[in-house]
């Protein structure tokens, strides 16, 4: 009997575990090697939601700066219409923009695994 109660605990923490591990719903995740293929597409907007001072060290060319403390208000320069990647320095912030964007309605949203911290041009 007292196996049972460790299968579910453990069926319990893989659940949570993939949770917080998977993209959510309509959030795309690619590497930055998939994302080259990628850069240049008329139909795509890119944006990179580090600080300015980041961007201004290092950014690849299309992208645009929105940092994500400005998302909130800066949304409306982006198209609902059109895909949307993001990138930050590893991952992490541009995992919560891509979230941001689809609670305010952005459909297709890329979110680049690993950032400008695994970009290599």
């Amino acid at each position: 009997m007292e196996w049972i109660l460790w299968v579910l605990i453990g069926a319990a923490a893989l659940w949570i575990a993939y949770r917080f591990t998977s993209p959510a719903k309509g959030i795309q995740s690619i590497s930055t090697e998939e994302m080259k293929t990628q850069l240049g597409k008329k139909d795509k907007q890119y944006i990179d939601v580090r600080t300015p001072g980041e961007f201004k060290g290092n950014h690849i060319k299309g992208f645009k700066n929105i940092p994500l403390n400005e998302l909130p208000k800066r949304m409306n320069e982006l198209s609902k219409e059109k895909e949307v990647l993001v990138i930050c320095q590893s991952g992490m912030r541009s995992s919560k923009a891509s979230q941001l964007l689809k609670k305010n309605g952005f459909t297709t949203i890329t979110n680049i695994r690993g950032g400008m911290s695994s970009y290599r041009a």
